[in-house]
């Protein structure tokens, strides 16, 4: 395979995993709210929310999927004739957004989910409820950020 073969590839990787995520993540927190909406249709802004808040790590992959083909030049008009070796590197860069993001909006799905129960019950809670899935959140943050600084910075 070329290099452009396997940049290409990490580009679509850290979209599709952290698009999947996110679909998974948004999913069970939507199952949630759907509950809590038929009880008491008053919610929906509360819910509405915390079920969109797994949706961030599909984000973060589609802005690494872009940031990763402006690089290579798929964008500009100018593809890079990239070596095998830059086109692992390319790969490598995007994994961090991919990986983190699929398993992480899974995990926020269900603390969502978790933090639209507190909101059925509590609704003044809600506040202190979006804390527990905005924890998971970090993580994703963190990996966006190594792929960005890693995709960005390399050499060509």
């Amino acid at each position: 395979m070329s290099g452009n073969v396997y940049a290409l590839l990490g580009a679509a990787l850290a979209v599709i995993l952290a698009g999947m995520g996110s679909a998974i993540g948004v999913g069970i927190a939507g199952q949630a709210a759907s509950g809590v909406v038929t009880e008491d249709p008053s919610k929906f802004a509360k819910v509405l929310i915390m079920q969109l808040l797994p949706g961030t790590q599909g984000i973060y992959g589609l802005l690494v999927g872009f940031i990763t083909l402006s690089k290579i030049g798929l964008l500009g008009g100018g593809l890079l004739d990239l070596s095998k070796a830059d086109g692992l590197l390319v790969l490598c860069a995007c994994l961090p957004i991919g990986i983190v993001g699929l398993i992480s909006a899974y995990y926020q799905g269900k603390t969502s989910a978790a933090a639209i129960g507190i909101v059925a019950k509590k609704p003044e809670q809600f506040g202190k409820a979006m804390l527990f899935p905005a924890m998971v959140e970090t993580y994703a943050i963190l990996a966006l950020l190594v792929s960005i600084l890693a995709v960005t910075n390399l050499p060509f």
